[in-house]
């Protein structure tokens, strides 16, 4: 592969106490969801090796057959653990009067 034909990118999965971020250079074409295979990330972390992990770019949610453009920094986002909305309906439930 020329170098030409490769482009800088990152990968990113964010646990609750760090970040692990990979810098990897793949070849033009590559998709989100290559990409991700590529970085190690489902070997080190086997809840994200499922087919179900959503996925962006940048804060923007995107597929897994999204093509990558240099310097894109992919994200695998974890499952919500609660609603934001009812969390925040219970919150203000529970402030004083």
């Amino acid at each position: 592969m020329g170098a030409d034909r490769e482009i800088a990118i990152e990968v990113v999965y964010a646990l609750p106490d760090r970040q692990e971020v990979v810098p990897l250079r793949v070849p033009t074409g590559t998709t989100v969801k290559a990409a991700v295979g590529l970085s190690g990330l489902a070997e080190r972390h086997p809840e994200i090796a499922g087919e179900t992990m959503a996925t962006g770019i940048y804060g923007r949610s995107v597929p897994g057959e999204t093509v990558l453009s240099a310097g894109d920094r992919v994200e695998i986002y974890r499952p919500l653990l609660a609603d934001p909305k009812q969390a925040r309906r219970r919150r203000v439930a529970r402030r004083p009067v």
